[in-house]
């Protein structure tokens, strides 16, 4: 395996250069932020919008009273002996992709639970998944009394029957944003959605998915949030949560990122991810061992033509996918890509707790062309999957616990509302 020289590494320090991550300068934006509350005015319609989740734009309320979504009922009928599988994030990229792979294989019943449940069921019908393998949900993860909705809908569309799997996908990261957004609940829109709003859904759903045999709750990582990695120790910024001091100040506006220092959307979105990956290693250390669920992380490749990239310049958006392909070998296809994340709930090679999932080289080395065309290492496209190594700062179970303990009092979760399970010392 051929490992990095001082060109590739000059080519990478060009594509993640300062100015890569400032938005294009004709760039039109249709929604507009004014005021600390990022108040938002659009002339879009509301699919739109949900098309624009990836952007660096959302709307200032996320949520309303009028959003609650009615509860669906009589589901045990439709899901029959399949494994119930609830997967967020799933009206586009990553996590459609997944919810279409399972929802083929015949052996899941997919709950998308998704921001705008008509687009939800526009896409599924797009992508071919049969009739009678997926149910659309309503869930705002900027919400917590979203979550705490969608989690009182989906027990009340299975009634008895456990969830067998939960797949924690949906992002947003905002790069290019000078000011933050906030969410509902007055969390930074990146930590806010990608960790609190799956911090409390993940506590809720552990009482219902230990009755199921052979849980599994996945949280998707990335290297971003491991500096020891190329992508998370030689992209600035580097995720980094210090001593949580925005998180132990309440995490809520006008505090935007977990140290409490000022806002930076770049590293938001990695320390996010870092959240995210500790997340798992606790639920591990609390909750497997009582529970038998099996709870992991992993990383799907670089997805490198991600509609997450679509306020980069125009010359990024060209050259990264170019560079990930043909000089590190780390792209993947948003098929592929979700194809492993299907993988880690539905391969019996995956039943081991606190394991982050990759495939190939890890993102720790260049790729190389193999006799068959196709890149290896770098964690592209091909290969099988492995147990990854998590930087040291991930594993820090001193600060996993501090940053568990300080998640479940920013989100409101007391010990009545805590998993009766019983927790691992």
């Amino acid at each position: 395996m051929v490992r990095f020289t001082p060109c590739v590494l000059a080519a990478a320090a060009m594509l993640t250069t300062a100015e890569a991550f400032a938005p294009a300068a004709t760039t039109q934006r249709s929604l507009t932020s004014v005021s600390s509350r990022n108040i938002v005015t659009s002339s879009n319609s509301p699919t739109i919008l949900s098309d624009m989740l990836t952007q660096t734009e959302l709307p200032a309320k996320l949520y309303f009273p009028k959003d609650k979504e009615a509860a669906k009922y009589l589901g045990g009928v439709k899901i029959g002996s399949r494994k119930l599988t609830a997967i967020t994030g799933a009206s586009s990229g990553l996590g459609l992709n997944c919810a279409a792979c399972l929802a083929k294989t015949g052996r899941h019943f997919v709950v998308m639970a998704v921001r705008d449940v008509e687009k939800g069921k526009r896409v599924a019908k797009e992508f071919g998944m049969p009739e009678g393998s997926y149910v659309v949900m309503k869930l705002e993860l900027g919400s917590l009394q979203s979550v705490r909705d969608f989690v009182s809908n989906l027990k009340a569309f299975k009634s008895i029957r456990p969830v067998d799997n939960l797949i924690c996908n949906a992002a947003v990261y905002k790069p290019t944003d000078p000011e933050p957004a906030w969410t509902d609940d007055g969390f930074e829109q990146s930590m806010g959605i990608n960790h609190f709003g799956h911090f409390l859904l993940t506590n809720l759903m552990v009482d219902d998915m230990a009755k199921a045999k052979g849980a599994r709750m996945c949280i998707v990582g990335s290297i971003t949030g491991n500096t020891n990695t190329v992508g998370g120790g030689l992209v600035y910024p580097q995720a980094d949560l210090g001593k949580l001091q925005g998180f132990e100040s309440g995490a809520r506006e006008p505090i935007s990122m977990a140290d409490g220092k000022p806002f930076f959307g770049a590293k938001a979105y990695k320390d996010s991810k870092v959240c995210n990956m500790m997340t798992v290693s606790e639920l591990h250390r609390r909750y497997h061992d009582s529970t038998g669920i099996a709870f992991s992380s992993m990383y799907p490749g670089c997805i490198a033509d991600t509609p997450l990239f679509r306020e980069k310049r125009p010359w990024f958006r060209k050259a990264f996918p170019w560079f990930m392909k043909y000089v590190t070998g780390g792209y993947v296809g948003m098929e592929e890509a979700g194809e492993r994340l299907a993988q880690v709930v539905d391969d019996p090679e995956c039943t081991k707790s606190d394991v982050y999932w990759s495939w190939n080289g890890g993102a720790q080395q260049v790729g190389r062309w193999s006799p068959d065309g196709k890149p290896r290492g770098a964690g592209g496209s091909g290969g099988e999957i492995f147990e990854n190594a998590q930087s040291d700062a991930v594993r820090d179970r001193e600060t996993a616990s501090k940053m568990w303990d300080l998640s479940a009092k920013a989100v409101g979760l007391t010990e009545k509302g805590k998993p009766k399970a019983a927790e691992s010392s």
